[in-house]
């Protein structure tokens, strides 16, 4: 009988949710891999033991691998929750530190960044050709963002390698050093090229997974073709451009499971489409819980974020004196820019029962803030795909979007023709200014005095389907289009 073939993944991250966390690519890492496990893939997600790294499942030692003079131990375990087998590459010297993956405890970046993610990569690379003792040999290697960036790099050099698959989370991110530091790594020689590593005279982890890879993906379709102009392409447009034809947009899907106002359990009252009702219980949860004026007839708008300019924090803060005369309170949480944090608190304590700062992350008031708030707002100036928008639309909480990446691609413009066809699910604006922000903030509240208005625009969004099935599937058939044993990049 012959044995039915099974396709395996090899995923790697530098953070998966429930492990790890610090932003959107965990919860990508952390959902993803089930969803192609559920699909019948054999997938394996491969991380890096952090001394931060928490988990309930049981570690089990599997090999140990050495790269130049540094040995790792590689453990098993499995992601929290699920059946995802998950590889974490264990070597104290280099990762058993307080802090998260890019920031030691005090909040610099690791003084030695290139060398943790260079390490990280090379045992990558060593158990992609099956050299890390666990007999197992994937089909595809899904790298993401620059951390893994030079995993594409290393396999080009490979003889009879996996196929190698990319995807972008964020461009600006690029893991930029020093042309030294190529040295000091020890890479191959062959990879300082304007084909390779080499990015205007400096070495660039991210430029070896886009140039190297069999094929780029990025988070939302919008943003794929964003990349490739000189606005949102950080110079690496017409690497880009050129390799159009081997680029996809796949917009990120959410663990609907997990993400559930049914069935959340960190959450005041738990609700669904047909119960909107009970939405106002979280509402007034939330506003007693940070003292601000309970009521209903007050607009509460939620942005948790990265404190930081592409979020739009710094437009936001210009609005803010306009918007506090409005009926609107606000809810910020997230941490970034001190100098955003601090005129925040500042604008917190003169109106401190109008506007609530929590400045840091905590996933269980992250689910609280989206089932209590009446509206999210998310002005970014580029956004590769964003997940809070499908969050918020989850939880009947309507965004409040500007027109840019996966904003533009999953968030339908209330407008007349779109409320009166029921598609509309938020509120989108184009440009990056106060006078069209408070435009979209003030259409918001005229809607919101229309009560049945509002609840179409609330149950529309419940109802979109943004689970990681459909998404997942798209993922299924990319990985299809490629030869297992790929020789070089298809461009």
């Amino acid at each position: 009988m012959v044995q039915e073939w099974i396709m395996k993944i090899l995923f790697v991250t530098s953070e998966a949710h429930p492990l790890i966390k610090t932003g959107g690519l965990a919860d990508v890492a952390g959902s993803l891999p089930k969803a192609l496990l559920e699909l019948g893939l054999d997938v394996r997600l491969i991380i890096p033991k952090y001394q931060a790294l928490q988990t309930t499942e049981e570690i089990y030692f599997k090999s140990t691998v050495q790269v130049n003079n540094t040995k790792a131990n590689i453990l098993e375990t499995r992601l929290p929750g699920t059946q995802v087998i998950v590889w974490l590459v264990d070597c104290p010297e280099f990762f058993n530190f307080p802090g998260n993956p890019y920031l030691d405890e005090k909040g610099n970046a690791w003084a030695n960044i290139a060398e943790r993610f260079a390490l990280f990569c090379r045992i990558v690379a060593e158990v992609a050709m099956n050299r890390g003792y666990l007999h197992w040999t994937p089909d595809i290697v899904h790298c993401n963002d620059w951390q893994s960036g030079l995993v594409p790099a290393l396999l080009s050099l490979e003889h009879k390698r996996p196929a190698t698959v990319f995807s972008i989370h964020n461009l600006s991110y690029q893991g930029l050093f020093p042309k030294a530091t190529h040295t000091l790594l020890n890479l191959p020689g062959q990879l300082w090229n304007t084909n390779g590593v080499e990015f205007n005279g400096m070495l660039s982890f991210l430029k070896g997974g886009l140039a190297c890879s069999d094929r780029i993906t990025t988070v939302s379709p919008t943003y794929a073709h964003e990349i490739q102009t000189a606005d949102f392409g950080y110079g690496l447009e017409g690497l880009l451009s050129y390799r159009k034809d081997s680029l996809s947009g796949i917009i990120n899907g959410i663990d609907a499971e997990y993400w559930n106002p049914e069935t959340d359990p960190s959450i005041s009252s738990n609700f669904n489409a047909s119960t909107l009702n009970k939405k106002l219980l979280n509402k007034t949860a939330l506003q007693n819980r940070y003292s601000l004026s309970v009521g209903n007839n007050i607009l509460v708008i939620a942005v948790i974020s990265r404190m930081v300019e592409q979020k739009g924090i710094d437009l936001v803060l210009k609005c803010l004196p306009e918007m506090l005369t409005l009926p609107l309170q606000f809810i910020f949480h997230g941490r970034g820019d001190k100098h955003f944090e601090q005129q925040l608190n500042r604008f917190a304590k003169a109106y401190p029962d109008k506007m609530a700062v929590i400045i840091g992350y905590e996933e269980e008031l992250a689910h609280l803030i989206e089932a209590g708030a009446d509206v999210f707002l998310m002005p970014s100036r580029y956004e590769p795909c964003g997940l809070n928008q499908l969050y918020s639309q989850r939880y009947g909480t309507v965004p409040i979007v500007r027109k840019t990446g996966g904003l533009a691609d999953t968030v339908v413009d209330a407008l007349p023709e779109t409320l009166r066809d029921k598609t509309a699910t938020g509120f989108v604006f184009r440009k990056a200014t106060c006078g069209t922000l408070m435009e979209a903030i003030k259409r918001a509240l005229t809607v919101y005095g229309q009560p049945e208005s509002w609840k179409q625009l609330q149950v529309t969004g419940m109802k979109k389907n943004f689970s990681w099935k459909k998404s997942a599937k798209e993922y299924l058939a990319l990985y299809a289009l490629l030869s297992p044993h790929a020789q070089s990049p298809q461009k």
